[in-house]
């Protein structure tokens, strides 16, 4: 199987290691350290030998950070992790609600008088040491860049990653890398920019249509790049992941081990493109240094990774189909193996079962979200052989899962019932629903973000009184990272949204410690077609649904539903129905017209 249910980490662990850091920290001359759960390229999933945050703290999801003082130390997450963190951590270490409670305020809060602060240069990028400095400014509060910590203390830390890489054929990226490099160093020159950095691992992939298995689930390889005006590329990777990709790469694309890249770029020509969000601060500074010109912009890959091109689109469609029958194949399973004394992790492992019997499947797009009773209420909850609970009648199972194939990337939730669910349960399921259709059936005007867009989810929610702590959706990639930037449904996302962009539509509800809900669908912004009496000038935008597998509507209460709502979900149902019962297995054929049958 790809997915264990081993516990990586244990509370039990943090006390001595939180202590023998300290004892480190006073040898070093400092009065705290900054442990983020980030890499060097700031990804959201780690390889082992980044795991610092879970190794010291416990804690396992995938954002937060810690700050350890001489009597203090915090554990910020933010809303998906709220409850998850509290099962984690050992009682040295307080968990904090982020962003309510900011770094900067609560070192402010908690140091009287001057202090210095390390922070490993690597792991931390421009923006978030300026904005840090910025509100410890003039407080005596030093932040000061030093060798890491934690690595100091880590005796069996696991090596970086050297898993081969691999081309992405023509055929699923759609377009020539010469293409795409030449398109973006076209922007270079007319910047007047010699070059770019680029410190995202999904963003050379993308560029460069390679893909790499140094981070389980996410098919990328750990380097950074540099573009150049002329298109040209030097690529800082470990030669031994490249070996098989000279041809592919071409004379253009210059390989070059890692330790070299700090001083090539103290050996550049300015000025130099920069991303303040990504680009670790060791390498600003390097540049500075070395007299380099500077120019602040966005990361050049990020938007036209996000804009899925036809060919992208196409394979992500199929994708989808092959996935919905996996799901529906493992739903007609489930409807009798529920009653019969499952449990999360059996759950766990068919569904993997069903997927790898498509012979597409290359990897899940993240580890299965199995939890039912008061663990759908963990909103990023992982199952292991010590929590691994019982499926029990009146429960809900919130199942979050996906599948990396080489041509697209699924994400779906469906929440199910075991035997007959409460009126609690389906009231708050159904408005969970009617969220879900409001983001599937929106024409917007161009223009618009994320922002703009993410309270039509929480609407239904809104109105009982109900809300939850995640976007309504984040961006996904194609035979790339489950979690892309920089489109998404939330309210800190001022990106307008385009044609080509993929997201997740995933409203939810979540009672700790009774139960979850989630439903999830991914959808695709398309140009969106006149309509008779509209403004002409108005160039409107849509979303179509990738993702077809039946709701459970078992789950519903049809009352609560308007008449346009109904007729979404009966439509989606038929289409559903259309689209996947050739795919199906023959057992599944019966199952799949019941599921989809008029509300």
């Amino acid at each position: 199987m790809f997915q264990d249910f081993t516990a990586t980490t244990r509370p039990d662990q943090g006390p001595p290691r939180l202590a023998r850091l300290r004892e480190t920290l006073t040898q070093e001359g400092l009065d705290g350290f900054i442990v983020p759960r980030a890499d060097a390229h700031q990804g959201e999933y780690v390889a082992a030998h980044d795991e610092r945050l879970a190794w010291l703290t416990g804690f396992t999801g995938s954002a937060g950070f810690a700050a350890i003082l001489a009597d203090k130390a915090g554990v910020f997450v933010d809303g998906r992790y709220r409850e998850q963190v509290k099962l984690q951590v050992a009682d040295c270490f307080t968990p904090l609600d982020w962003p309510d409670v900011t770094l900067g305020d609560w070192l402010l809060g908690e140091i009287t008088g001057s202090a210095r602060i390390g922070f490993d240069p690597w792991l931390h990028t421009v923006g978030q040491i300026e904005s840090l400095e910025k509100t410890l400014r003039d407080s005596g509060i030093a932040l000061v860049g030093s060798a890491n910590m934690v690595d100091r203390i880590w005796v069996d830390q696991p090596d970086p990653p050297t898993a081969p890489a691999t081309a992405q054929p023509l055929e699923f990226a759609g377009e020539p890398h010469s293409e795409k490099r030449a398109r973006l160093a076209a922007q270079l020159a007319d910047a007047g920019q010699a070059c770019t950095l680029l410190t995202q691992p999904d963003s050379i992939a993308w560029l460069l249509n390679i893909r790499g298995q140094d981070i389980p689930r996410n098919p990328i390889a750990h380097g950074f790049a540099l573009l150049h005006s002329d298109s040209s590329v030097d690529l800082f990777m470990d030669p031994v992941k490249l070996e098989a990709l000279e041809d592919h790469l071409g004379d253009a694309v210059r390989v070059h081990a890692p330790d070299v890249l700090r001083p090539t770029l103290r050996s550049l020509d300015g000025p130099v493109r920069l991303d303040k969000v990504t680009t670790p601060v060791l390498l600003a500074e390097t540049l500075v240094e070395a007299g380099i010109t500077l120019q602040w912009g966005s990361d050049l890959c990020a938007l036209p990774k996000a804009r899925k091109n036809a060919t992208e689109i196409a394979g992500t469609t199929e994708a989808h189909l092959r996935d919905g029958a996996a799901m529906c194949d493992f739903l007609a399973w489930f409807e009798d193996a529920a009653e019969t004394g499952i449990t999360e992790i059996d759950v766990v492992r068919k569904l993997e079962e069903s997927r790898r019997a498509t012979n597409a499947l290359l990897d899940i797009s993240f580890d299965t979200i199995a939890g039912t009773g008061p663990h759908g209420a963990v909103i990023h909850y992982r199952v292991t052989e010590e929590t691994n609970r019982a499926l029990a009648k009146g429960d809900l199972l919130v199942l979050d899962s996906g599948g990396q194939y080489r041509d697209g990337t699924t994400d779906i939730t469906r929440t199910l019932p075991i035997g007959t669910p409460g009126d609690a349960e389906r009231e708050a399921f159904t408005r969970v629903l009617k969220g879900m259709i409001g983001i599937s059936r929106l024409r917007f005007p161009r223009g618009l973000a994320g922002q703009n867009l993410d309270a039509i989810g929480r609407i239904p929610l809104w109105e009982a009184g109900l809300d939850f702590d995640h976007g309504v959706g984040h961006g996904v990639g194609v035979y790339l990272c489950v979690h892309e930037g920089p489109q998404r449904f939330s309210r800190l996302s001022d990106v307008p949204l385009e044609p080509g962009m993929i997201l997740s539509n995933e409203p939810g509800y979540y009672r700790p410690g009774a139960f979850g809900i989630r439903i999830e669908n991914l959808v695709v912004v398309e140009e969106a077609p006149a309509l008779p009496g509209g403004d002409a000038h108005r160039k409107m935008l849509q979303l179509r649904t990738l993702t077809y597998c039946p709701i459970d509507r078992r789950l519903i209460d049809p009352g609560m539903l308007s008449s346009v709502e109904v007729k979404w979900l009966d439509s989606y149902h038929e289409t559903c129905r259309r689209v996947l019962r050739g795919r199906v297995a023959s057992s599944t054929e019966m199952w799949l017209d019941r599921a989809t049958a008029p509300l």
